[in-house]
C-alpha cells in the first residue's frame, strides 16, 4: 500500500511541533494571532505548510 503522506511532510509537522514546544509557533500570518497551545493545531499548521510547498498530503476533510 502506498504512503498517504510524504516523508518530507512529516518533517514539516515535526518542525511545527518543536516550535510549539519552544513556544514560538504562532497562529496567524505575521504572528499576530498569539501562541499555539494545542498539539492538534500544531499538526494542522505543519500539514498546511507542507501543502503550500506542494508535498504529498491528503486534502482536508470538508465539513
Amino acid at each position: 500500500m502506498a504512503r498517504r503522506y510524504a516523508r518530507s511532510a512529516s518533517k514539516d509537522v515535526q518542525r511545527a511541533m518543536h516550535k510549539r514546544k519552544a513556544g514560538t509557533l504562532r497562529k496567524s500570518k505575521g504572528g499576530r494571532g498569539g501562541k499555539v497551545k494545542s498539539r492538534r493545531q500544531a499538526v494542522a499548521i505543519g500539514l498546511s505548510e507542507a501543502r503550500k510547498k506542494g508535498k504529498k498530503v491528503p486534502r482536508r476533510k470538508s465539513a
